[in-house]
């Protein structure tokens, strides 16, 4: 069911938000929606006028022109990880017509982004300790957040001004809505022969969405019903011993975290890795994680067929059975994983 804030409820919520902070004043946005009951989306629209102005539905060229910020630090999220790439744009290509294109970022940030999924985007100035902190910040219809792009201390300013004041939306008044995506529709039961040899005769690890596509089959019951010659459940905390044996070996990963309009890859070596109560962190210089392991339901241990062999990963679920984040050790097109990266998953 679609709805809008009205002026008394914004309000209502408006002072509700500054209650909250009054008593916990480090806590986050997202944390404070949640609290309220309410989207980050929702809570983030009682403060549009001068601090949070809203963009025109121009995703592509707003994201192309992210190139001319220099350096910033990207955030991509979904509810149980995060991902934080501090450097430029370097590379975007955008793929296919509006409203379904899609595009790629290659560089020191990387990402697969989804348009469609976008619905809102704003431009953001919060007052900090070490003074205002500039941001652009994507949402999807239900509200939640797609992708986050924070400047640095050598952020081109000129160039955010310029981007804001070229993509900002004549009428600031226009209704903010937010609207659930509908439930998804899978098969209860898949031709298990047929599933194996689709499986088996994958080329690319990107067959692999077309495969679930074809079958109609969510993610998570592929993996539980392919058998164990190709998928297996693993300690759901396995992560722990994943990254810390990366980062003891220096050996290079890759970390693909998401949400329905935007993914995030990590591609190198971890080299600082913390737990902090429920959270599991890697803290490197110009990359952060912060893995939530309260979320993590199930661990899987996934390997797919290719034309340069096996590539296997492992892949974290929560209990709505939603993709948290996978694992993989890092691999260019037309060579084979790491014998190293085997030997670890392997030994889990």
């Amino acid at each position: 069911m679609e709805t809008t804030l009205h002026e008394t409820t914004a309000n209502a919520l408006k002072d509700a938000w500054a209650s909250l902070r009054a008593t916990q004043p480090t806590l986050r946005i997202r944390d404070a929606a949640k609290a309220l009951n309410v989207s980050e989306l929702e809570l983030l629209s009682t403060t549009l006028g001068k601090d949070t102005i809203r963009l025109k539905e121009d995703w592509s060229a707003i994201l192309s022109a992210c190139k001319t910020l220099g350096k910033v630090m990207s955030l991509t999220r979904n509810e149980g990880c995060v991902l934080e790439h501090k450097g430029s744009f370097q590379k975007i290509s955008i793929h296919g017509r509006a409203p379904h294109q899609i595009a790629t970022v290659i560089g020191p940030i990387e990402q697969r982004v989804f348009f469609s999924k976008w619905k809102y985007g704003f431009a953001v100035v919060n007052e900090t300790p070490r003074g205002p902190l500039k941001s652009l910040q994507f949402f999807d219809q239900a509200g939640d957040a797609i992708l986050k792009i924070y400047l640095q201390e050598k952020s081109n300013l000129d160039a955010y001004a310029l981007l804001v004041d070229s993509f900002k939306m004549e009428d600031q008044n226009q209704p903010v809505l937010v609207n659930p995506f509908p439930p998804e529709n899978y098969a209860g039961s898949v031709d298990h022969l047929a599933l194996t040899e689709a499986w088996e005769t994958m080329k690319d690890t990107h067959d692999f969405f077309g495969m679930l596509q074809t079958f109609n089959i969510h993610r998570l019951d592929a993996i539980k019903w392919i058998g164990k010659k190709w998928a297996y459940p693993v300690n759901r905390l396995v992560i722990r011993t994943v990254l810390e044996s990366a980062s003891a070996e220096q050996i290079p990963i890759m970390i693909f975290v998401g949400n329905k309009g935007n993914i995030q890859i990590h591609q190198g070596k971890v080299r600082t890795i913390r737990q902090m109560g429920n959270w599991l962190n890697v803290l490197d210089p110009e990359f952060n994680m912060h893995l939530d392991e309260s979320q993590i339901d199930a661990a899987w241990v996934v390997h797919k067929n290719t034309a340069d062999g096996l590539v296997s990963s492992i892949e974290l679920f929560d209990k709505n059975k939603d993709l948290i984040a996978q694992f993989f050790g890092l691999r260019k097109p037309g060579l084979a994983q790491s014998a190293r990266w085997k030997e670890l998953v392997d030994s889990l």
